[in-house]
């Protein structure tokens, strides 16, 4: 399993995507020209096979004389021969109009071609604009085609390459959307409010989070992005500092990660969306179940409210870059209830027999077709996934076979959806072992990696960044942006979060005060 990933160019695969799409819509847009075009000269024909007619009929008409019979003949013979004659012109001038669909193709090619490059540029992948525009027939002599070439070259030139080992990495859990019922401690109890109040990160505060970091020139980066990786001829990865992770001056990079993506049953009473779904366009977004009743779909969470910020503000991510999503499995992922208890119905929690007694029409299977979609538009929108453990499990003093019976159920429940990954994040802020690295002696550190596992990340929100690349692991702290931390910041207590933005700007005076730690992660 170590080498799942040796060939993988998460990069590039990204801006094939996005290419993909694009060509598809170009494609319809093509299709729908064509069928116009198609539909008016049709009805341009039909308009002079009627007006032909007509003509026939008055010619006829007005030159009516002896016989019918020698009228018929003389129609046959005089009458209509020349008029199948004059006919030619005519269909010849309906050719101009087909000759200039090509023209008008080539011209609407173009400028898709050069709007895609513009879009790779502006996610800092020069090169790859390049290569799109010189694939171009004759695009030496095109002004506009080498002129923006030029720009993307003189751009990249000023590039400079990042120091990986200085990259923080930021995580959040579900946005509180409803801060009423998110902390009211007469219906969720003063232990739960206390927990969502030190956790989670409300609507407002995220937004103005991510414009903040926006201004102060922070990209977001893939996890993988901070190093190169290497496979030796009996799957041995190794890995290195990427050296090439390249930025314009003022320029900063930044790793993202949302923990949770599962919309628990204990998520219900505080008023979070229920599940993710893919609306219309086939773009990912919430499902929301207000108060009231009322249903909506939009961006009430990280991941879509983050997609909607940076489709506008594409050179605010590196090569189509989101974040990692890391997921347990107990209650199924993105709101989906795929965990194998709720098909054979044993070992049920409380809650999960009470949200199953509520939807008698539950179809498991479904439930795995749905989640399935929505990991792939995941994927193809530019996030990765990691375990988070099945059961949201402390690492922390249990045995390898704790950990490898939790690890066989996400790899049984959560896997067989999201596809493979070799990143774990561990949750609660635990790790594995001190901060000093994994020894070789680390029976815990031997089963992941033995189970793929080649990135860890842990949470510490003590300094500005924390990184760790050795030859056989990736490693590295994760800074909670939560209300924990948004209140110890915006109140002096840590400047951890200074150079991302501003705490005291960005904290949500609805919070009750003081937000004491939950011990929760």
């Amino acid at each position: 399993m170590n080498s799942q990933f040796e060939d993988y160019d998460y990069e590039r695969a990204a801006e094939l995507r996005r290419l993909r799409r694009q060509k598809r819509r170009r494609k319809v847009m093509m299709m729908r020209a064509v069928f116009f075009l198609v539909l008016l000269l049709i009805v341009a024909g039909g308009v002079f096979a009627v007006s032909r007619i007509v003509q026939k009929k008055d010619s006829g008409t007005s030159g009516t004389s002896g016989s019918g019979k020698n009228d018929t003949v003389s129609n046959v013979t005089v009458t209509e021969a020349p008029r199948e004659t004059e006919a030619v012109p005519a269909a010849t001038e309906a050719v101009p109009a087909k000759t200039e669909a090509p023209a008008q193709t080539a011209t609407s090619d173009l400028q898709s071609t050069l709007d895609q490059a513009a879009l790779l540029a502006a996610g800092y992948d020069y090169d790859g604009a390049i290569a799109l525009l010189q694939q171009l027939p004759d695009y030496t002599g095109n002004a506009q085609v080498t002129q923006a070439i030029a720009d993307y070259e003189a751009t990249k030139a000023t590039c400079t390459a990042v120091d990986v080992t200085t990259i923080p990495h930021i995580f959040y859990h579900s946005l509180v959307n409803n801060t009423d019922a998110a902390f009211n401690v007469s219906v969720l109890g003063q232990s739960q409010v206390d927990g969502m109040n030190a956790w989670m990160t409300t609507v407002e505060e995220f937004d103005k989070i991510t414009q903040q970091m926006y201004d102060n020139g922070y990209v977001f980066v893939r996890l993988h992005d901070l190093v190169t990786e290497t496979t030796d001829a009996d799957g041995t990865v190794h890995f290195s500092p990427n050296t090439s992770l390249m930025l314009p001056p003022g320029k900063k990079a930044v790793v993202l990660s949302v923990d949770d993506l599962s919309y628990y049953h204990s998520y219900e009473p505080a008023s979070f969306p229920d599940k993710l779904v893919l609306d219309e366009n086939g773009d990912v977004k919430c499902h929301y179940v207000k108060p009231d009743g009322s249903e909506e779909i939009g961006d009430f969470d990280v991941v879509p409210r983050l997609n909607t910020f940076l489709k506008e503000h594409p050179d605010g991510a590196y090569k189509g870059a989101r974040g990692t999503i890391a997921l347990t499995g107990y209650n199924g992922v993105f709101g989906y209830r795929t965990d194998s208890d709720y098909q054979t119905k044993q070992h049920l929690t409380e809650d999960q027999q009470k949200w199953l007694d509520e939807h008698p029409d539950f179809d498991y299977d479904a439930d795995i077709a749905g989640a399935k979609q929505i990991a792939e538009a995941l994927k193809e929108e530019g996030w990765d996934f990691a375990s988070h453990t099945w059961g949201h499990l402390s690492v922390t003093g249990k045995t390898v076979d704790q950990l490898r019976t939790d690890n066989e159920k996400w790899m049984n429940n959560v896997a067989d959806i999201v596809g493979a990954t070799d990143t774990i994040i561990f949750a609660h802020g635990n790790d594995i072992g001190s901060w000093e690295g994994y020894s070789s002696d680390n029976e815990v550190y031997q089963y992941f990696k033995s189970a793929g596992y080649n990135f860890y990340c842990n949470v510490d929100g003590s300094q500005p960044y924390w990184v760790q690349i050795t030859d056989q692991y990736v490693r590295q702290g994760r800074i909670d942006l939560d209300g924990y931390m948004l209140y110890r910041a915006s109140t002096g207590q840590t400047t951890v979060l200074d150079n991302m933005f501003k705490a005291s700007e960005v904290f949500d005076q609805r919070r009750p005060t003081p937000v004491i730690a939950n011990g929760e992660s």
